[in-house]
């Protein structure tokens, strides 16, 4: 009789190491299934990690290229911020495993996927809606939220028993006292010693950037390409290094940053789930995209473009953040994001310095700024007689609005 097939997304940590073994004893032919988005790992280890935990096959997908080109930039055309400050590390990574997770289960004959994310945190909301927008269909194991695992494994010593029994390979180092999710875009950090934020982060936690204390003691300046919002090229003019291709660009402004103490963020922010909780992020590359693809955005956008998408853009980051990365909203909004970015392009520099981004100068073919007009030295061709009618017209309203208020006042005085 052939064994029900589930496609676990596996990290070769703990929890999915016992979670593969769990399922396998409970009559499934797991597939291990390991995204690799930019994390620092041995997927080799992992792989053969994998097996000896009881997986009957393991696919290790490069997803690298399409995170940066299809998820990060799409995102950064939107300058998509999480309450004004979160770049999304982790909430944009989730719908491409989710989708290639979906895609060999699909290949592999089988509804059943499997994760390891928890019942408080939000990516079992960011997996599962995927799952379904993909695959109707699909049959979700959970185990974090099922009965019978939470019985048998009440915390990590349970676990770790588990793995012991069954000749799972545990590291044996010791586990670091807080949660850490790492990606290209960023590194998070929470739970456990950050729990309290009354408490500043401790030093030793950060590893994407250094301190501003420790970064270069001179200025680095880069200037970025963009065409139709897409960063396109970065050279850096201190020593000329150039990158075009979009992985290595990513890659390279990542190391940049890292050594410019750029894309520290230390905040409370708001579950899906309805629980407050505290994320120490590094985004490093990230925060130099956002910055300069901003700045150019100021020469060549439209300025009720500029308004309309920028109301736009938080609703636009709480979606990726709650998961609904493949739904008809999400769809709509790119719609109008993408239109955006037909003109924005151009060249933004960018000069960084122990911690901050400053801007260096901006470009573009399709600028719509007008110096002789913008300038306080020469009329350039405006007329400043006709703003004595545009003022009057919109103050009739104003004048209207307050004359009734106070003749309201004056009737209500005894």
């Amino acid at each position: 009789m052939n064994k029900e097939k589930v496609v676990l997304a596996y990290s070769g940590g703990l929890d999915t190491s016992v979670m593969l073994k769990w399922l396998a004893n409970k009559g499934f032919e797991v597939i291990a299934y390991v995204a690799d988005v930019g994390q620092d790992e041995d997927f080799k280890e992992v792989e053969k990690k994998a097996y000896a935990s009881g997986a009957s096959k393991v696919y290790v997908e490069d997803l690298r290229r399409e995170f940066v080109e299809e998820y990060i930039f799409h995102a950064l055309k939107a300058n998509a911020l999480y309450e004004g400050r979160y770049f999304l590390g982790t909430s944009i990574a989730r719908p491409l495993i989710a989708k290639r997770q979906i895609e060999i289960a699909q290949k592999e004959g089988t509804l059943y996927v499997a994760h390891g994310a928890t019942g408080k945190g939000n990516d079992q909301v960011r997996f599962e809606l995927a799952f379904y927008a993909l695959m109707p269909e699909v049959k979700i194991i959970a185990p974090w939220k099922e009965r019978e695992w939470l019985d048998e494994f009440e915390g990590r010593s349970d676990l770790i028993a588990y793995a012991e029994k069954y000749n799972i390979p545990i590291k044996a180092s010791l586990k670091k006292p807080y949660s850490e999710d790492e990606n290209l875009l960023h590194i998070s950090h929470e739970a456990g010693i950050l729990e309290d934020p009354a408490l500043p982060c401790p030093k030793e936690v950060f590893s994407h950037t250094l301190s501003p204390q420790e970064a270069n003691d001179y200025e680095t300046v880069l200037a970025i390409d963009f065409v139709d919002g897409i960063p396109t090229k970065v050279v850096n003019e201190n020593d000329g290094t150039l990158h075009s291709d979009p992985l290595e660009l990513f890659i390279y402004l990542n190391q940049v940053g890292h050594d410019n103490a750029i894309g520290r963020v230390d905040m409370v922010e708001n579950r899906y789930v309805g629980i407050k909780s505290r994320g120490v992020y590094e985004t490093p590359g990230g925060t130099i995209l956002w910055h300069a693809h901003r700045d150019l955005e100021g020469i060549c956008m439209d300025k009720e473009v500029m308004h309309l998408r920028d109301m736009l853009m938080p609703k636009f980051a709480e979606l990726i953040y709650n998961g609904y990365w493949f739904s008809p909203e999400f769809d709509f909004l790119s719609a109008a994001i993408n239109k955006s970015q037909e003109l924005i392009t151009g060249t933004a520099k960018v000069i960084l310095y122990k911690g901050n981004i400053i801007s260096g100068g901006v470009v573009s073919p399709y600028s719509l700024y007008n110096e002789a007009l913008g300038s306080m030295e020469v009329a350039g061709g405006y007329q400043s007689e006709d703003c004595k009618g545009f003022i009057n017209i919109n103050g009739i309203r104003l004048q209207a609005h307050h004359y009734w208020l106070k003749a309201k006042e004056l009737d209500s005085t005894p």
